[in-house]
């Protein structure tokens, strides 16, 4: 079972995602992330997932996507040939004997620091998936209050695009 980031052009009609999300649960597959927004046209929304799968079982994932009648195309993000991304907002402890330390870590990771309370440092930072858990396993330490994941956006690189 690996980690598949997979990349959908779809019709900006609603119910769209629910078509999506319900032939995941049809089917017994589990998404791990979903991004979804507007492309350049307006007509269409890309739909960023990832999915933990192995071979077989991620071919049959993006024939049956394939199938819906607004999916324009899918793709997968692979390793390498393309650019992916997370943004993480973490809510941490942080006072005067601790502030300034963490802060030095968000720095070596290039994470920013977005907000500032007595008590508190809410820390902002982007990266792929092993950035984000290396930075939360360094920050972890001082006290993680709570913490969100946009999930897995990317592109693929170079002149490959998903348009249709």
């Amino acid at each position: 079972m690996e980690r598949h980031c997979l990349s959908l052009l779809v019709e900006n009609n609603f119910g769209v995602l629910a078509r999506i999300s319900g032939l995941f649960a049809r089917r017994g597959y589990n998404i791990d992330s979903l991004t979804v927004g507007t492309t350049q046209d307006d007509n269409f929304s890309r739909i960023t997932m990832t999915v933990t799968a192995d071979e077989q079982t991620l071919e049959q994932i993006k024939k049956q996507l394939n199938k819906l009648i607004n999916v324009i195309k899918v793709i997968e993000l692979k390793q390498g040939e393309a650019i992916r991304r997370e943004l993480v907002f973490i809510k941490v402890k942080a006072n005067d004997q601790t502030r300034s330390r963490v802060v030095e870590i968000s720095n070596l990771f290039r994470a920013s620091v977005v907000d500032v309370a007595k008590e508190s440092l809410v820390l902002e930072i982007t990266g792929t998936l092993s950035k984000v858990d290396a930075f939360l396993n360094m920050i972890e330490p001082y006290g993680i209050i709570e913490f969100v994941r946009s999930g897995v956006t990317g592109l693929q690189r170079g002149k490959h695009q998903i348009g249709c």
